[in-house]
């Protein structure tokens, strides 16, 4: 079974299959690391997980769950637990012929769908905080007020909403008051506790044995009983914002997002509650202020941000930080939907954001195509009408003694529950073995890292097993807990088994996310540099050579695309901030730190596939020379795709030859991209754009500034071959330039 196959049984991708027993790992130079989709679908006969209708059974010493690995004994109807060794009671009869399904060796993931005692209360609904930016252009705000019209026409019955607008004040809606528009007005400038806004509110505590139930209040209803309130409300929103040359429009984002925050913690909604957040422009008053009103202060670039020149920033991303902890304290999600031209503040509002899971989408307008897919994709319906949304989500590891885990990297916030197996070298969200997530879909990935156990004797070719418990709520409310168990085996420091069990294409991903972690402290050439540097020492150590001989140089294919990954990886927007703005890299880098491996792969190395008459698209390389007068290019980044057409391809195109029924094969050839680039976006969140562009047109940018750049303005030879002008290294000269290094004594 390869590692794909693996990944669709397990939802894992780990870096190293086979562990050393020695060295604590660090030798590896790559990290132990494990890249976990948590709820990943199953795909196949292989891949299905059976669905248990009852709580899973655990054990009493340290929580893992009865698994495959577990060794029973019938007679005594005892299990014994494979990660602590105690020997726990079977609360059953059991025979080999009654097996349940959690100890099939086939089944190493399984779901229990735990069966909520009879006179417990229904739990809360779902709960929608809709919070619009009234400073948008009147034009843009119909086009918003539109959408959201038909979005509540399609929310289940049940769903909990709120409306809330603001400019320079904060207006929150009642809704239980039909006859006529009532507001509560906040300041804008006021940072206000949750406490306070429940004194505003008049919301009254709830007396100890109502807990759990929403206190009564007109803010925050069902769609059911307000509808026809919060439908009348949308209409009546109106731009507030008065074009002049001299001033931004007035905007209080922070003091908004802490009203509506404070709303649901007032109504004690904690158990699954979204925060959307729908604007045209950047905060410029209040907590959380991004620019000063004033045109004439630019907004801030990644230049003003490096040398402490962005006046606001620093105070305003500690606002978001606090707010990121209530946010996570609520189980509250925090969604940005951003459609302008400019900046918006994404970068302050990336903490927030990403810690509780949120979506984050970068648009023109709120009527393109682009924003209108993904809010259908997150409000989709189940067949029993719920939202296909999960909430108040922890994943807790379970690992044998002689592992230690590090942390993790992704939306997720740590617990602080440390326990012996959690290692005091953090990376990451660490120091804990249970991590929080506010909401996670069946993409959501999250990066562990672990290390060998140095207090631990670990004997070769024995083996080792980790186990991932993710509890979560479903759309309906109802509880789920998947528990997956993985094993692997301990090898020899020295033993081929190591190299054969390298993944490199989760390597790379992780790499990213480290990468990532590290360009938030430090700038992007030492950041290269640090990959540069664990390069050239991982190749030195896995390479075959003759010492001081480039030429003898050689990788085994487990590694031979490794180096080819860092080499993108260092010159893409993730690492390289030059021509993109803080808002923008913050995008990138919250998409790329849940993602996982496949989609991180397109967006470190895209794909290049090429269309002509000869036959059916083939992967080309990614380079300058791949670009020809008689193809056409599918390229796809991830954030966009791109449909190139060669000059002559572009020529007879203009001419109409694809609508002569004399030149049937030409229409189907410009079809075909067109088709497979719908494919490639349909599932996507983010919706990436589609880019259409001639060779040598502007819009040719997107793809050149991808290519390697294999033939320049000071090459010698082009063979007739478009050029790229830059002094950037080619990835040739960067592999010959990595052999020389890596056989150096």
């Amino acid at each position: 079974m390869d590692l794909v196959e693996l990944e669709a049984v397990e939802g894992l991708r780990w870096t190293w299959n086979s562990w050393p027993a020695e060295g604590g790992g660090s030798s590896l130079i790559i990290p132990l690391s494990i890249m976990c989709t948590p709820l990943m679908q199953s795909s196949g006969s292989e891949g299905e997980f059976p669905l248990l209708p009852y709580d899973p059974l655990l054990c009493s010493r340290c929580g893992a769950v009865l698994n495959p690995y577990a060794r029973l004994d019938y007679q005594s109807r005892i299990w014994h637990c494979p990660f602590c060794f105690l020997r726990n009671p079977f609360p059953r009869p059991i025979a080999d012929t009654n097996l349940p399904a959690e100890l099939f060796p086939t089944y190493s993931t399984v779901e229990y769908s735990s069966p909520s005692p009879s006179p417990s209360p229904p739990p809360p609904p779902p709960a929608l905080v809709f919070l619009l930016d009234l400073s948008s252009p009147e034009d843009e705000l119909r086009h918003l007020k539109n959408h959201l019209l038909l979005l509540l026409h399609h929310l289940p019955d049940h769903a909990l909403v709120a409306l809330l607008t603001f400019d320079s004040m904060v207006y929150l809606h009642h809704l239980g008051y039909s006859h006529c528009s009532s507001l509560i007005l906040f300041h804008g400038n006021r940072q206000l506790s949750s406490n306070q806004i429940r004194q505003f509110l008049n919301i009254s505590r709830p007396h100890p044995l109502h807990l759990g139930q929403t206190p009564k209040q007109g803010f925050l209803l069902p769609i059911s009983e307000c509808e026809f309130a919060i439908t009348a409300a949308i209409e009546e929103i109106h731009s507030t914002s008065k074009f002049t040359s001299h001033t931004r429009p007035p905007r209080c984002t922070g003091a908004a997002i802490s009203v509506a925050l404070g709303l649901l913690e007032c109504c004690l909604i904690n158990a699954g509650s979204r925060i959307m957040l729908f604007t045209s422009g950047s905060a410029t008053l209040g907590p959380g202020i991004v620019v000063d009103s004033d045109l004439r202060q630019p907004i801030r670039t990644h230049h003003h941000i490096f040398n402490a020149q962005a006046r606001h920033y620093a105070k305003s991303c500690t606002f978001y930080k606090q707010l990121s902890k209530r946010l996570s304290d609520a189980s509250v999600v925090l969604d940005l939907f951003a459609c302008s031209l400019d900046q918006v503040g994404a970068a302050e509002l990336r903490e927030p954001v990403e810690r509780s899971g949120g979506f984050m989408i970068l648009s023109d307008s709120f009527d393109s195509e682009q924003f209108k897919k993904c809010l259908r994709h997150i409000f989709k319906c189940d067949d029993q009408g719920h939202l296909e949304m999960n909430f108040d989500a922890t994943i807790e590891i379970v690992t044998t003694k002689d592992v230690k885990i590090c942390g993790a990297l992704g939306p997720c916030v740590s617990l602080q529950r440390k326990n012996s197996l959690v290692s005091e070298a953090e990376v990451g969200q660490g120091g804990t073995c249970v991590w929080k997530l506010n909401t996670l879909t069946h993409k959501t990935c999250i990066a562990f890292f672990f290390q060998v156990n140095r207090e631990q004797k670990i004997q070769p070719g024995s083996a080792f097993l980790i186990q991932f418990i993710t509890r979560y709520r479903q759309g309906n409310m109802g509880h789920r807990k998947r528990v997956t168990t993985a094993a692997r085996r301990w090898v020899a420091n020295h033993s081929a088994d190591i190299a054969a069990g390298f993944d490199q294409e989760a390597a790379a991903a992780v790499m990213a996310r480290l990468a990532i972690l590290r360009a938030e402290t430090c700038h992007a050439r030492d950041v290269i540099r640090w990959l540069d540097d664990t390069l050239i020492r991982f190749t030195s150590k896995f390479g075959d050579y003759v010492p001081e001989d480039p030429s003898s140089f050689r990788l085994s294919t487990n590694f031979s695309l490794y180096p080819q990954f860092m080499f993108h990886l260092r010159r893409s927007q993730f690492i390289d901030v030059c021509n993109t703005t803080p808002d923008e890299t913050a995008f990138f880098r919250l998409v790329l730190n849940r993602e996982g491996v496949v989609g991180s792969l397109i967006m470190i190395q895209p794909t290049l596939f090429q269309y002509s008459f000869d036959g059916p698209p083939v992967p080309v390389l990614l380079d300058i020379r791949s670009v020809s007068p008689d193809f056409i290019l599918l390229f796809d980044s991830f954030f966009y795709v791109v449909i190139h057409y060669g000059s002559k391809i572009a020529q007879w195109r203009k001419l109409g030859y694809d609508k002569d029924p004399n030149h049937e094969n030409f229409r189907k050839l410009l079809e075909a991209p067109e088709l497979d680039a719908e494919q490639l976006v349909a599932e996507r969140i983010p919706v990436p754009r589609i880019i259409r562009c001639d060779q040598h047109s502007s819009q040719a940018r997107f793809l050149l500034a991808k290519l390697n750049p294999s033939v320049t303005q000071n090459s010698t030879y082009t063979e007739g071959s478009d050029i790229i002008f830059t002094d950037d290294l080619s990835l040739e000269v960067f592999l010959d330039q990595l052999q020389v290094l890596a056989v150096q004594s």
